[in-house]
């Protein structure tokens, strides 16, 4: 009497997994493929439901499909040695996914994901000021710029800018030139906000300042590509200037 075989419909609910997982496993070559009958059916006899519930064990550890044949046919020896070595990509793993999660959770933190903490406080300064989301955005792009090719630069400026923000008349100017971004450059109101500016600045700039440093070079493009956008603050910046010149 030959003993009963099962169908792959059985031998799956015998090991607790799908049809399509003890498919996969034949495409894989981790289960071999039994003869079909004389109705064209495959069955699966004890052995087979064994091999399958050694699979579906592995497979659940975290053991990589590639890695189960091998294993399946290890000595006790190698069998423990390929244990080890496993489990120790899956902790290096694990502390990716871990290092992964803290970055996905500072997405919540916005700009502190891309900047560091003393000039991510600039940008937070310039929102409880009243910055446009236009202007913070602007900042925010040339900071991560001068962050990533001149940190120490960044920090200097960062401490340099946010010492200007507690300033009331700076706090001013910095907003009257963020709505100055869509006016006309032949507004006269350009005019009065440069001598501001200038004003400001022979104020607060020490006569024996030395010259400012060379900016990075993504930092000259994204300054240009600003003036670009804004011709009333290109103007400005000229207006700037001569006032400057003026006052020295």
């Amino acid at each position: 009497m030959n003993p009963p075989r099962l169908t792959i419909g059985q031998l799956a609910a015998h090991a607790g997994v799908t049809v399509r997982a003890v498919r996969h496993y034949h495409q894989r070559g981790l289960l071999p493929e039994p003869e079909r009958d004389a109705s064209g059916y495959r069955r699966y006899d004890a052995q087979a439901v064994v091999d399958l519930i050694r699979i579906k064990t592995l497979a659940e550890a975290g053991v990589p499909l590639a890695r189960i044949e091998e294993l399946l046919a290890a000595d006790p020896g190698e069998f423990t040695a390929a244990i080890t070595q496993i489990d120790r990509a899956l902790r290096t793993k694990v502390r990716q996914l871990n290092e992964h999660r803290r970055r996905i959770a500072e997405l919540a933190a916005g700009d502190r994901l891309f900047l560091p903490p003393r000039i991510a406080a600039v940008v937070d300064e310039l929102r409880t000021l009243g910055a446009s989301e236009r202007a913070i955005k602007m900042e925010r792009d040339g900071w991560i710029l001068i962050a990533a090719s001149a940190p120490d630069l960044a920090r200097q400026w960062a401490d340099r800018k946010l010492a200007e923000l507690a300033d009331p008349e700076f706090r001013q100017i910095y907003l009257a030139c963020d709505e100055a971004f869509g006016w006309d450059p032949a507004d006269p109101r350009l005019q009065a906000l440069a001598r501001q500016m200038a004003g400001w600045s022979a104020r607060h700039s020490p006569e024996t300042e030395p010259p400012p440093p060379e900016l990075p070079p993504a930092a000259v493009l994204m300054s240009a590509q600003l003036a670009g956008l804004s011709p009333a603050w290109r103007r400005l910046t000229e207006l700037s200037r001569e006032q400057a010149a003026e006052q020295r």
